[in-house]
């Protein structure tokens, strides 16, 4: 893998859990620099980034402070998602408040414009990037 894309994937990464950078700064990083896809484990608080090769490269960041809650809310899920859309709060409280949802991890799909949470049973929610519509991504 090339450097500067996994210098781009680091940094990424240490910008998020800095909350210097947003959700869609973020997008437009990754999309400028061919990811495809990343994976959030929430618990062990690291990101793994695919791009369309097969490559892929896992980066350490901040791990989750609590424990995810047992059972997944999605619409505890949804409310977070608002908060952090809205402004209302930053990367690292939205963390906590989708983990006291039971999520437990999420996989942001760049080219299919959404986000998937998921909790220890499977269970999801799934959150369309702003203005994407489920026909545009298929």
């Amino acid at each position: 893998m090339d450097a500067k894309v996994k210098d781009v994937m680091i940094e990424c990464t240490r910008t998020s859990d800095e909350e210097s950078v947003s959700f869609g700064d973020v997008v437009m990083q990754l999309i400028e620099t061919g990811v495809e896809r990343y994976h959030t484990d929430l618990v062990r608080g690291s990101k793994t980034y695919y791009l369309p090769n097969g490559e892929s490269e896992v980066v350490a960041g901040d791990p989750l402070t609590i424990a995810a809650a047992a059972e997944f809310s999605a619409a505890g899920v949804a409310a977070a998602v608002k908060s952090i859309q809205g402004g209302k709060i930053q990367y690292k409280e939205f963390c906590r408040r989708i983990a006291q949802a039971g999520c437990v991890g999420y996989i942001v799909s760049v080219a299919g414009k959404r986000a998937v949470y998921y909790g220890r049973t499977g269970d999801s929610y799934v959150e369309w990037f702003p203005g994407a519509r489920k026909e545009e991504a298929a």
